[in-house]
């Protein structure tokens, strides 16, 4: 089971519902250790202390604000905790708005809220009334040492909560000079034209983390005594004539492709230094992928 990272009441008018959040994703990627390039050893990070000269416990440690160059206020946890806001223990709805008025720039992190059993009829009416309505409910939180603005929306079968950016985080925007640039309408036809032979329906499954994937596969044929070759690099250039590109572009989409039958595997190939064949760092690529591709000899 998901570990809980709140739990409290989600209140609306006079209705409250115990609650818990869960956290709705989490990123996937392949860590290193920093080790010492002589023994090989994986380096700590002690709590050193350069007064006292010594490496300290955790037990020792409290929380300080630098108020001044070196001049701390200091704080405990049981301080800390008697500032605490409603928010810490009741999360209240503000207000109701408009799914779509909400700018995804403003979203951080994603949870799943999961109601407690005496709360499970008053949150499937929230869920059900917010999904009839088109409405997402602006609230406020406080968990993980601050009070975050979170906005809920209702899915399918479950509401979820995301973080959001307060507006004085967000950054200003490069002005981009998008006015003073003149589209001719053949160049936005062709756009449009271009975007609609790339649509599709949204399916996440589909993508991977080519990066991470190479990575596993470099550890992989390391740990085979392997050597690995290069994976290709895409080399662009700006594109100068705009309406040839878009011509080339839907001329590519619209080229029927030939079916290539798949080559006989081959023996291993005899390297001249004794090592290994070289492997490549890359996952297979499927039929699709390989299609309208040059071939490596």
């Amino acid at each position: 089971m998901a570990t809980t990272v709140w739990k409290g009441y989600l209140t609306f008018g006079l209705i409250s519902i115990p609650m818990r959040l869960f956290a709705a994703a989490r990123g996937e990627r392949v860590s290193f250790n920093q080790l010492h390039n002589v023994c090989h050893s994986r380096l700590k990070m002690p709590l050193f202390c350069p007064v006292c000269n010594r490496n300290v416990e955790r037990s020792e440690i409290v929380k300080g604000f630098e108020y001044d160059k070196d001049q701390y206020v200091l704080f405990n946890e049981e301080e800390l905790d008697k500032i605490e806001p409603p928010s810490a223990r009741v999360m209240e709805i503000i207000e109701f708005v408009k799914l779509e008025e909400i700018d995804p720039l403003y979203l951080d992190s994603s949870y799943y809220i999961s109601p407690e059993d005496p709360g499970l009829k008053a949150y499937t009416l929230l869920m059900k009334a917010m999904q009839e309505t088109g409405y997402g409910a602006i609230a406020k939180i406080t968990m993980h040492q601050r009070e975050h603005i979170v906005f809920i929306r209702p899915g399918s079968k479950n509401l979820t909560l995301h973080t959001m950016f307060y507006s004085s985080e967000i950054r200003a925007a490069e002005a981009v000079p998008t006015d003073k640039i003149e589209v001719k309408d053949q160049e936005k036809k062709l756009a449009g034209q271009l975007i609609e032979s790339l649509a599709t329906p949204f399916q996440p499954e589909k993508y991977r983390d080519e990066y991470s994937d190479n990575v596993r596969a470099l550890i992989a044929a390391k740990l085979q005594g392997q050597e690995v070759a290069e994976a290709p690099k895409v080399h662009l250039a700006p594109v100068i004539d705009l309406m040839d590109a878009l011509k080339k572009s839907l001329a590519e989409k619209h080229t029927p492709t030939v079916a290539i039958a798949p080559a006989k595997q081959a023996g291993p190939v005899a390297v001249s230094s004794g090592k290994k064949p070289p492997t490549r760092a890359v996952q297979p690529e499927s039929a699709t992928q390989k299609r309208g591709k040059k071939v490596a000899g």
